[in-house]
């Protein structure tokens, strides 16, 4: 069964969900590797100087009541730790509270006003996701070790084992050559860095409109073709879950424990979108009905053909190479229309992916009213939805859990402390081995539930 949690008390109401374009203690096998040792050439002239007060902590936070919630809990349980080791607090600041332009989730948009307000008076700019577990008392002790007055980049590294099409095939002769980190560990910058990296944006503002994979591509701005300091691996800085044993010497880990989200929505109020078309009819439709597509209990497949032996419903926009908008679009109005049951919840899925975008109905309802549309049949859909959603302030949430390339395209560390909910692309793989493996039965319920709070 597909289960999307709405809190106890919250009423469901603006929802969209979509896996963005715009991420243990070492990257081997969640190893215990020593502590962090630097040079004694690197070390501050007086590690004692640094107090919490000189550490500026941001939470990656996102706008919808859920995730605010999952942040203002880190929040409180910092302030906590702090009043417990009679330091000064320090600055917690949440991401979604600091602009109103939703692109700014980047972080790197954010660099010249976090300068502006800390670049003379803090040392580091630490980020958290949600569910970072931090031990305070350890993670002031592994900053002490670093000279602030250095340009530092610090977190858990990552590595492609290949070069893969999220990363644009950087690093091809060489993948491992090049380390970034995972945010879920935590990572930290210097105010140095921080302040150089600000003058950098203001000379030559950001290009790039989208965002494909976060971390490697803040770790690629960053290393500047050499330029740049490359990511500094910090053992302390885990992914293990926040109770194993081995975690004692960890100044972070994540999570253990799934949130409470109130009951599961049943699958019978959720419907199920399948786009495909007639060239892939005989190869890919049998990989969804011998896969997830069993836990549906209500799912339609769309094409450019009709054919009664699946059955496809033709809706009338023709197959295109790309983008796909067209059709996207005349799934939202099908959606709507008496055709179909009237559920809450619309999952829509490519025929060779897992889930791809999940909309709540009043979601739609808005989208739809609102007059957009696509400019093309093969616009980009999730580009052009994207679009209308951040014009009608609808939250459009990230999900980690979902993937739009396959398990070989991410780092092995990065899916070892997930619980994925969806993979892309068939090609050079067996889709069915990559369904059994990682997203069969409780793997798919308990990632979904995890992934999709009242306001996705």
């Amino acid at each position: 069964m597909f289960s999307i949690n709405s809190e106890n008390g919250y009423s469901v109401t603006r929802c969209f969900l979509l896996c963005s374009l715009m991420p243990l203690i070492t990257a081997k096998g969640n190893d215990v590797e020593s502590p962090t040792k630097i040079l004694d050439a690197d070390k501050p002239p007086s590690e004692s100087q640094l107090g919490l007060r000189d550490v500026v902590f941001v939470i990656q936070s996102q706008r919808n009541s859920f995730h605010v919630r999952q942040a203002e809990k880190l929040r409180k349980d910092l302030l906590l730790q702090t009043q417990a080791l009679q330091e000064s607090p320090p600055v917690i600041l949440l991401l979604h509270t600091l602009s109103d332009n939703e692109g700014d989730w980047s972080i790197l948009p954010l660099l010249p006003n976090l300068s502006s307000q800390f670049g003379t008076n803090s040392s580091w700019i630490m980020f958290l996701e949600e569910d970072t577990r931090v031990k305070l008392h350890k993670l002031h002790e592994v900053l002490k070790k670093f000279d602030r007055r250095k340009e530092w980049f610090l977190g858990k590294p990552l590595h492609d084992e290949e070069s893969t099409i999220i990363h644009h095939y950087a690093f091809s002769e060489n993948p491992a050559a090049f380390e970034y980190p995972d945010f879920s560990a935590g990572w930290a910058l210097s105010i140095p860095l921080v302040n150089r990296l600000t003058n950098k944006i203001e000379e030559e503002p950001l290009k790039s409109d989208f965002t494909i994979d976060l971390k490697h591509e803040v770790a690629l701005y960053i290393w500047e073709d050499g330029n740049g300091p490359r990511l500094t691996g910090v053992p302390e800085l885990c992914t293990l879950p926040e109770h194993n044993p081995r975690a004692q010497y960890c100044a972070t880990t994540v999570s253990s424990h799934s949130p409470l989200c109130g009951q599961p929505v049943k699958s019978d109020n959720i419907f199920v979108a399948v786009k495909t078309c007639k060239k892939f009819h005989s190869d890919r439709v049998p990989v969804v009905k011998k896969t997830w597509g069993k836990q549906a209990s209500l799912l339609e497949y769309y094409s450019d053909y009709a054919d009664p032996a699946i059955p496809t419903i033709n809706l009338g926009v023709p197959n295109t190479e790309r983008g796909h908008c067209g059709k996207t679009f005349a799934i939202l109005r099908r959606f709507l229309s008496n055709h179909v049951p009237n559920t809450d919840w619309l999952l829509i899925v490519d025929d060779d992916t897992l889930i791809r975008m999940v909309f709540s109905r009043e979601a739609v309802v808005q989208l739809l009213a609102s007059g957009c549309k696509c400019y093309s049949n093969d616009a980009p859909d999730d580009m052009v939805l994207g679009m209308c959603l951040n014009a009608l302030r609808v939250p459009v949430t990230h999900s980690p859990l979902f993937h739009q390339a396959r398990p070989e395209d991410y780092a092995k560390d990065f899916l070892a402390h997930q619980t994925p909910v969806s993979f892309h692309k068939h090609w050079n793989i067996n889709p069915i081995a990559v369904f059994n493996k990682w997203l069969k039965n409780d793997k798919h319920t308990e990632g979904l539930q995890k992934s999709t709070k009242d306001e996705l």
